[in-house]
């Protein structure tokens, strides 16, 4: 392990140190993503075997040393189940140790906010990121009118909510109440390095920025589908962007157990 700031020196894709996260070396204060959809064929990620040893083996080059995929579980589109999403795991780790790819790979999954993620909070049906955390999401453009009572019962069900991609709803337009009311309610953000470097608008860059200067982003996820993706994701951790982000807010990214 390479301890440095928040447990971990700023190493380069080579694996060396690159102070100021500039010029070819990239600046990664962290080793685990734990936002993807790298499980070939069940969601909108990657569409098959080899474009996802392809793109894990990306993320390898880059510093990446654990990965929590996160396929999309839907009620209307994505219906995964945690044996689908498992046995899809399984099937990638087995390509991975064939491959010689030294990257530890788990699979936890990205909750839309409907009737489904209900019934398996009864169920208890969960697959929690790093043994603790419910990553989920809601609509992009309109505000769901459970929100507040999603979070709580996510919590009162045993499980840490955590708000994936919060800067990309475009119904957010009061920043300090929206963000502050589910901070308030213990909610957790994971923010997508690529909204840091304006890949998804300038509106979600302004948010991931805003959310970030005051210290308000507890996970940085790749949210990584594609190609386009992972090459925008190298371009923006080898920009230095991370290394301001880290100095601001406490990344937990490698205290997933």
């Amino acid at each position: 392990m390479i301890f440095g700031l928040f447990g971990y020196k700023k190493r380069g894709i080579s694996g060396e140190t690159d102070a100021e996260g500039e010029g070819s070396k990239a600046y990664l204060p962290f080793q685990t993503d734990l936002h993807s959809h790298l499980i070939p064929g069940i969601d909108d990620g990657s569409p098959s075997m080899e474009r996802s040893l392809e793109l894990i083996e990306g993320l390898a080059d880059m510093g990446y040393r654990k990965i929590i995929t996160t396929p999309h579980v839907m009620a209307d589109t994505y219906r995964n189940s945690t044996a689908t999403i498992l046995e899809g795991v399984e099937k990638l780790r087995q390509e991975l140790r064939s491959r010689g790819v030294e990257v530890r790979l788990e699979a936890a999954a990205e909750y839309y906010m409907d009737e489904e993620l209900a019934r398996r909070l009864r169920e208890k049906d969960i697959l929690r990121v790093g043994n603790e955390y419910l990553l989920f999401e809601t609509s992009y453009y309109a505000e769901p009118l459970n929100l507040e009572e999603t979070v709580y019962e996510i919590a009162a069900s045993g499980y840490r909510p955590m708000l994936a991609h919060p800067e990309r709803y475009r119904y957010v337009k009061e920043y300090e109440k929206y963000y502050g009311r589910l901070r308030e309610l213990g909610c957790t953000f994971q923010v997508n390095i690529n909204s840091l470097g304006g890949y998804y608008g300038r509106e979600a860059k302004e948010k991931a920025h805003w959310l970030a200067k005051r210290g308000w982003i507890n996970f940085l996820g790749s949210d990584l589908h594609g190609p386009r993706q992972l090459e925008f994701l190298r371009q923006t951790i080898g920009s230095g962007i991370l290394k301001k982000v880290v100095e601001e807010n406490l990344i937990f990214n490698d205290r997933l157990i």
